[in-house]
């Protein structure tokens, strides 16, 4: 299909804004409808307005002269691939990086915005992609950093609280966030982030690790915000949640902006090629009616009690997944999927060996390592700071997670021999051709990567090492529609190589799409699976609500 071209840019002094296909934006409708009635034109009054900003790291020009305006009342869509320059711009609108030239303006007036903290004076509120909280403090301590330090700590859990509840985003203020699931953590950030009182809120990514009901709930949470007058700039892979809430849309591509348009005149599709310069790669998957491979990886009556006072005991979880098949682990967040995963890894270890079998091998008292050596491969939830050590080279990573299942290739022959970098380096550029991962930089830092190329690398890096068992929790958490349709086809392809892949996700259009089977998590508890030829969405739902969550 033809590439969009390049739309005429929304220009609230000029003439109407077009996209390619001759659409009129609605704010200009609004401003034509005026003035055939005889009126003054309408212009919406501008709360931020960016002119040219440009960031160059290096060789890379990361933001490229880049103009955005965001109206007073206006939910605006920031849309591009993962490396087209949206961190990077919204992180120069929140004080954490300094444009190279260009200029901010806000309520009208040329502003430098050099820390967060001016920003929050300006009124703007950021949500990251990546949680920017201490793990052994409370989820009220957190929030109680970012805010006035006369306030009582008490006052601040109890308003926590009352705004959590308020908005359909539960909260425990007193519960330790090293013990929560990330979607509990970002219901915090959220939470930090509306108690600021800001006039306009940055969104990263909101809605990867919520559940389609707490995404409702936020949809219905910003629709008011912008009843009150005030903006949200929402920055999503989910095409349809653009679609649903978002007033305007400025799509970046490579760092340039290529199109303004209004998304709900668009398709998921048309939004997606323009993001990506043509058309995206559709996932090919065969469910097949019965799976006779042998037995990968069993789990057997594996229980667990708590590691922390927040955490979920595992109860009785029985699960067996063959070569060639994909088994989805679908569940609202916080009901054990993370101490599932523990569990499988090795990070929690069993007691009785036979609990896990890996290629018929009895695994339950391995840690991580050992089930590797055994041709297993992990990918957590959390990208930054569990699959990837953030201030390390992605070079040094890759020998930090390979070091003992490579230790023939990458250390000479065993773990005294010599470091080979040459073998290492060349392992790490064959991952990133291969998942596409933009970089700015020959071997930079896994920080340095946005949280999509980040999550490519990770994935990338267990698949190079073609594992017999793979079990991948959130494979596609803040990816853009191309780079998710690679992740699910590189693991539907991993499969149809003989290995048995194990997803938790709780975006079920993926699982849907991937799976061959499906369980489900509720209070510790694992589902019988469905064969995805039976499954429903009626049928999942009523499973995470708790259904017969136990039956075996």
């Amino acid at each position: 299909m033809k590439h969009f071209q390049r739309a005429k840019r929304f220009a609230f002094d000029g003439g109407p804004a077009y996209h390619q296909d001759g659409n009129i934006n609605e704010l200009e409708n609004q401003r034509m409808g005026n003035e055939l009635a005889g009126g003054p034109a309408s212009e919406p009054e501008l709360l931020l307005d960016v002119r040219g900003l440009t960031k160059i790291f290096g060789s890379l020009t990361a933001c490229n002269s880049v103009d955005l305006q965001i109206a007073k009342g206006e939910i605006h869509a920031l849309l591009g691939e993962n490396g087209a320059g949206k961190s990077t711009l919204v992180k120069m609108l929140f004080g954490t990086l300094a444009p190279n030239s260009g200029e901010i303006f806000w309520n009208g007036k040329s502003v430098r915005i050099g820390s967060p903290a001016e920003a929050r004076r300006l009124g703007i509120g950021m949500v990251f992609q990546h949680f920017s909280l201490f793990e052994a403090l409370t989820a009220a301590e957190n929030i109680a950093l970012s805010l006035d330090s006369s306030t009582p700590i008490g006052a601040i859990a109890a308003k926590a609280k009352e705004l959590s509840h308020s908005y359909g985003l539960p909260l425990d203020p007193g519960s330790l966030v090293g013990d929560l699931s990330v979607g509990e953590r970002q219901r915090i950030e959220i939470i930090r982030c509306l108690l600021q009182v800001p006039d306009l809120i940055i969104l990263d990514e909101p809605t990867s690790v919520l559940t389609p009901q707490e995404a409702d709930k936020l949809f219905e949470t910003l629709e008011r915000l912008r009843g009150e007058g005030k903006s949200i700039l929402y920055i999503s892979h989910r095409l349809e949640e653009v679609q649903r809430i978002c007033d305007r849309a400025t799509v970046l591509r490579h760092g340039k902006v290529v199109a303004h348009c209004n998304p709900r005149q668009e398709t998921a599709g048309s939004l997606a090629r323009m993001m990506v310069g043509g058309d995206v790669h559709e996932v090919h998957r065969e469910h097949p009616d019965h799976v006779e491979g042998a037995p990968l990886i069993e789990i057997r009556n594996l229980s667990q009690a708590p590691k922390g006072p927040f955490l979920m005991p595992l109860r009785n979880i029985s699960l067996t997944v063959r070569a060639g098949e994909v088994v989805g682990i679908a569940g609202v967040a916080g009901n054990g999927q993370g101490e599932f995963f523990d569990a499988v890894s090795g990070e929690a270890t069993q007691g009785d060996a036979a609990t896990v079998r890996i290629r018929s091998i009895d695994a339950g008292t391995l840690g991580i390592t050992g089930r590797r050596l055994l041709g297993a491969g992990f990918v957590p939830e959390e990208r930054l700071g569990h699959g990837a050590v953030p201030g390390m080279k992605l070079s040094d990573n890759m020998l930090l997670a390979r070091h003992r299942s490579d230790a023939k290739a990458f250390l000479g022959g065993g773990p005294l021999g010599f470091i080979r970098r040459d073998a290492i380096e060349a392992t790490t550029k064959r991952v990133i051709e291969e998942m596409d991962v933009r970089k700015s930089a020959e071997d930079p830092e896994a920080s340095a990567l946005s949280g999509g190329n980040l999550q490519k690398f990770i994935i990338g890096r267990e698949l190079d090492r073609k594992p017999s068992v793979l079990v991948v929790n959130q494979p596609t958490w803040g990816v853009d529609a191309g780079a998710a349709a690679r992740i699910r086809q590189a693991l539907i392809d991993l499969t149809r190589s003989g290995s048995a892949v194990i997803v938790i996700s709780q975006d079920l259009d993926e699982l849907f799409e991937i799976a061959d089977r499906i369980a489900v998590m509720a209070h510790g508890e694992m589902s019988q699976t469905i064969p995805i030829q039976e499954a429903t969405r009626e049928k999942i739902g009523l499973l995470m609500g708790g259904a017969d969550a136990g039956a075996h």
